[in-house]
């Protein structure tokens, strides 16, 4: 199954219909096409009876909402403003910007569109190497699938025993923790390579409490998203779906009071969100498929009795588990990872004693990040080659988002060793 799945992805298809005929295919090869009436009951059951998916397209909506208010671009210009005296400082602005988007969208490809386009060209005509604007652009606009509210996380608590709200506070530490060393490092390799961040030229430069009273208000609509969202999830006052549909209504207010609102643009973003959502489905669906005839026919049960007969130290296989997780990103997406690793390994980490399932699955949250990073189907490499100028090669965008792949690593070590991170908030806010 997984040899056809490798060959399919290689061939060109499109990831839910080489999961789904995989399925089919291993079916009828293996003598037992009447699995896949249980597979269609499964996807009825577990697909399109949970009600928790319905967030999904409502936070796209939302998401595509607050780029039509214009919102974002008004901070952007005015933290680039800000922030012109520090060396650096557009890469700065485009981690503080990116790290709001992600608590606001969770949409991947919006957050890397939106930042690629205000800031790609101005860096670049600033002077600022290729290699670190693009990096930068690529690997915090993934920060929208760690920070809630998260796409990923949603499908996460899903397909498995943890509430949305737990993942949602397990995730915001190391979430906010990844951006700042975003923020770190750029400052820090700015200092030691000045040719890489060079200054910004003084007339850039306008008084700093204008451009704080221009911060301040243009922030507020984000921050007014921010709590609406997740104080009313965490605090218990919503579930993931009505949080998602609050969301979406403030950002559509949001739009109104601004003046931006268009019947052709409110069309264009109902089209939007239905493309969005029908491409995750689509791969929830085949995914369901695959690991329903991957079950039935024995393959999940022996996949988990090799890795349980490898004798290994718990740490050792979580460790192996994670690189595992690693090596897919290279070639799928978090979806059909997600999908694909949950069936076998949450029952294995659920057997290791005291071991935390949500602390497990924020790691795998972390680690994901270099999904959209790593060559060659890195779809954060793919957003940006599409928008980027022809002068800048698709080889410096690769070298440019290493660095921030090693910054993740780092980030899952610190998770692994340090487990509060994870565990604090929930246990705080959940008992």
């Amino acid at each position: 199954m997984f040899g056809l799945l490798v060959l399919g992805l290689f061939m060109g298809h499109p990831l839910a219909f080489v999961l789904g005929g995989t399925a089919v295919l291993t079916a009828v090869i293996a003598g037992k096409p009447m699995v896949l009436g249980i597979v269609i009951n499964r996807i009825f059951g577990d697909v399109l009876d949970n009600f928790t998916l319905i967030a999904i397209p409502l936070f796209v909506l939302m998401a595509r909402f607050l780029s039509d208010s214009g919102v974002t671009d008004r901070m952007f210009e005015s933290l680039r403003l800000l922030l012109s005296r520090v060396r650096g400082g557009l890469a700065l602005a485009v981690v503080f910007i990116s790290i709001l988007l992600a608590a606001t969208t969770g949409i991947i490809g919006a957050s890397i569109t939106v930042m690629g386009v205000m800031a790609l060209r101005p860096m670049l005509q600033y002077g600022y190497a290729p290699t670190l604007t693009t990096g930068v652009i690529a690997a915090s606009g993934c920060l929208g699938i760690l920070i809630p509210p998260s796409i990923m996380l949603i499908l996460m608590a899903s397909y498995s025993p943890l509430s949305v709200g737990e993942l949602f506070a397990g995730s915001m530490i190391p979430g906010v923790l990844l951006g700042l060393s975003y923020a770190l490092y750029v400052y820090v390799i700015s200092v030691l390579r000045p040719d890489l961040a060079p200054a910004v030229e003084p007339d850039e430069k306008i008084g700093r409490g204008a451009l704080l009273r221009m911060l301040a208000f243009e922030a507020m609509p984000p921050l007014v998203l921010i709590f609406g969202i997740l104080g009313s999830l965490l605090a218990g006052i919503a579930t993931a779906t009505e949080a998602s549909a609050i969301g979406a209504a403030l950002a559509l207010v949001i739009v109104i009071v601004r003046g931006r609102f268009e019947w052709a643009t409110f069309y264009s973003a109902l089209l939007e969100t239905g493309r969005t959502s029908a491409m995750i489905l689509f791969i929830v669906v085949g995914a369901t498929a695959f690991t329903g005839v991957f079950n039935i026919t024995g393959g999940l049960r022996a996949t988990q009795e090799i890795i349980r007969g490898l004798d290994m130290e718990p740490w050792m296989l979580l460790t192996m588990m994670m690189f595992i997780v690693f090596l897919l990103g290279a070639f799928l997406d978090w979806t059909g990872i997600v999908l694909l690793s949950f069936p076998i390994f949450l029952p294995i980490v659920q057997e290791m004693e005291g071991v935390s399932l949500l602390w497990f699955v924020v790691l795998m949250a972390v680690v994901l990040q270099t999904s959209f990073l790593t060559p060659p189907f890195g779809y954060a490499l793919f957003y940006l080659r599409a928008i980027a100028p022809r002068d800048v090669r698709t080889g410096q965008i690769v070298v440019g988002v290493l660095p921030f792949i090693v910054l993740i690593v780092v980030m899952c070590l610190l998770v692994a060793l340090y487990p509060s991170l994870v565990t604090w908030l929930p246990a705080a806010l959940y008992g």
